[in-house]
């Protein structure tokens, strides 16, 4: 079924084949990436548009002596199998089987982990200055794609190696498009760049016309003069912002014109200081339904090959939160909403659709967006930005400086907090309860299930200070456990009442202590359970009963222990000095791999069974 693709188990066995077997394996593995990724589910058409190019860099290249850094990673596939992975990918991004991105424990090729964007620049540098240093002689190329080349480190990084002019070859992989829509500046100079291209190739191949006669030849030079002039007038020069920071610009190349891109990379290979080369691909390319829609196939679940990816009848957490947002808009000509490049993944595309004026896509720029939301702050809006738990880390000192220090009043909307499945350690948000704890004046709350969620919303309006709020990934559900009543802040919520020992839950973990008391009351243990909703501030008027009336405490989070919501009442317990025995159940001093999210609670023992089987063994 693969003739060619059979062949390939090393980079090695691509350098012996002629461009003509390279653009016939190029279709093997299109073949074999939609079917494999059909059957594990995974990023798709990020894969299939950069097949060529990453066939030609390992015909080029001798990987793993050359580094090929991946930025973010997910289109490493290609990369994987031409590396001897092939055979491993019906594990992909499976339990224990093949990461989703680039892991340098997995394979010799894979240079450097990745999975968050706009790295691969900085790592590369850092790579060169090493090899430099160390007398080493070895090609350094960095992969990012347009969306990633926006991001703040990517542009720090490119201003940098300009200036110390170190021999550096980065692809600019030019998709138009990252995960949703790329917007800003950059976008348009790459989208000019390419316009400006178009007309000097319709240039050169009018002369070649014209030039046929002398009566052309005539004509062609007094033309030359008007499409000069246009030409000038209305583009950009190609390398101008490149050129101004050190750094070579070639392009745009074709980049599934297998020959012009090994040749660019020949040339780029031999060249001096830095070089930049903007390859022009198509997202989702030789899959129909992805070239059609790359960025509902970005990220993928298990789908059939002739019908494509079904949309699911079920609504999600984030979806739910861009309506409930939306409808709060309604009513209130202030709110405003921000995203960092993910409009769709955080539910704000619903948004945007009802209001666009009050919306802002900034880009893969979550630091801007932060202090972008403190600034409307200062002017009297309301702002909420709606970001993922582990994409928040990067913004940190503007979450702090800009907003936390002089109490901004900014809603952060924090999602995939928690265990969220596949992609893994890079992508789980397990550590935000913990870094949010620490910083003074904002308020960290954690819904049981969507309808508390959306009133957590509404008591935001109410808070003239920060406001983080977090929740997992997933469908929308609804416990009907305890009351749906307007939230007041600090304010914990007694699920169900028991006697002896008490289980305090926070976010998502509410939902896995009820049914870990369902399994607990068949061997006649009846705790209480609390949904503690607040991480800060806490319901100090409860806790003093509760401590007061049992005499065993637990608590549980789908966060690190280590700073998180055990550790508050773990303090506050000292603080008063109760004698009550606690135990902390939560994800203890790890980085979690990838894996099906039930498959990682029960190895974390944070699935409802666990819990039921540590509080049995607590309260024996």
């Amino acid at each position: 079924m693969y003739k060619y693709l059979n062949k390939v188990n090393s980079p090695e066995d691509i350098k012996t084949m002629s461009t003509e077997e390279i653009d016939l394996l190029a279709k093997d593995i299109r073949k074999f990436l939609v079917k494999s990724v059909s059957k594990t589910g995974g990023h798709l058409a990020s894969n299939l548009g950069i097949v060529e190019l990453t066939l030609a860099l390992h015909k080029v290249f001798d990987s793993p002596k050359d580094k090929i850094v991946w930025d973010v990673g997910h289109q490493s596939y290609v990369h994987k199998i031409v590396t001897g992975r092939k055979n491993d990918f019906s594990s992909l991004r499976q339990l224990n089987g093949l990461s989703g991105f680039p892991k340098e424990s997995e394979s010799p090729h894979d240079i450097f982990d990745t999975g968050h964007s706009s790295t691969s620049i900085s790592v590369a540098t850092g790579i060169a200055c090493g090899r430099d240093i160390k007398n080493e002689d070895y090609s350094v190329i960095a992969v990012i794609g347009d969306g990633s080349i926006t991001g703040g480190l990517a542009l720090e990084a490119l201003n940098h190696l300009g200036y110390i002019n170190k021999n550096v070859i980065i692809i600019l992989n030019d998709n138009e498009m990252s995960i949703d829509k790329n917007v800003g500046g950059m976008s348009r100079h790459l989208s000019s760049i390419i316009r400006n291209s178009t007309i000097n190739k319709m240039k050169d191949e009018m002369e070649k016309i014209l030039n046929v006669t002398p009566a052309g030849n005539i004509i062609s030079k007094t033309a030359n003069k008007v499409k000069d002039s246009i030409i000038s007038n209305f583009t950009p020069q190609n390398c101008e912002f490149f050129d101004s920071l050190g750094i070579k610009y070639y392009g745009p190349i074709d980049g599934h014109n297998t020959q012009e891109i090994i040749d660019m990379l020949k040339k780029a290979r031999t060249k001096d200081g830095p070089v930049l080369l903007h390859v022009i691909t198509k997202k989702g390319k030789g899959y129909k339904y992805a070239e059609e829609q790359p960025d509902k196939y970005h990220g993928v679940s298990k789908f059939d090959i002739k019908t494509g990816v079904k949309p699911s009848g079920k609504k999600s957490i984030s979806s739910a939160v861009g309506q409930k947002l939306t409808d709060m808009a309604s009513k209130d000509d202030k709110i405003v909403a921000i995203t960092a490049a993910m409009p769709s993944g955080t539910g704000l595309n619903i948004f945007e659709k009802k209001y666009p004026d009050r919306y802002y896509d900034v880009g893969i720029a979550e630091q801007h967006a932060t202090t972008l939301s403190a600034g409307l702050a200062k002017n009297g809006m309301k702002p909420y930005f709606a970001v993922y738990s582990s994409f928040l880390q990067r913004a940190y000192d503007q979450l702090i400086h800009d907003v936390c220090i002089t109490k901004k009043a900014v809603t952060f909307l924090i999602d995939r907090a928690g265990i969220v499945g596949n992609d893994g350690e890079t992508h789980h948000g397990i550590f935000d309860l913990s870094y949010l704890n620490p910083v003074p004046n904002i308020v960290v709350m954690a819904p049981k299930d969507t309808s508390e969620l959306e009133l957590m919303m509404d008591l935001s309006l109410e808070i003239n200070q920060p406001v983080a709020i977090r929740y997992p990934r997933g469908n929308s559900y609804y416990l009907e456990k305890g009351k749906y009543d307007k939230i007041n802040l600090g304010e914990y919520e007694i699920i169900d009442e028991g006697k002896d020992i008490a289980v305090l839950a926070i976010g998502n973990m509410v939902k896995h202590a009820i049914e870990a008391k369902e399994i607990l009351l068949k061997d006649s243990i009846n705790p209480t359970i609390v949904n503690s909703r607040f991480l800060k501030p806490i319901d100090e008027e409860l806790l003093h009963r509760i401590l007061k009336s049992h005499k065993k405490l637990v608590t549980i989070e789908d966060n690190v222990i280590a700073g998180g919501f055990g550790s508050v009442i773990n303090k506050f317990i000292l603080d008063n000095n109760y004698n009550v025995d606690i135990i902390n159940i939560g994800i203890d001093g790890q980085f979690v791999q990838h894996g099906n999210a039930d498959e990682l609670y029960k190895i974390l023992g944070l699935s409802p069974e666990s819990i039921a089987a540590k509080i049995k063994n607590f309260k024996l």
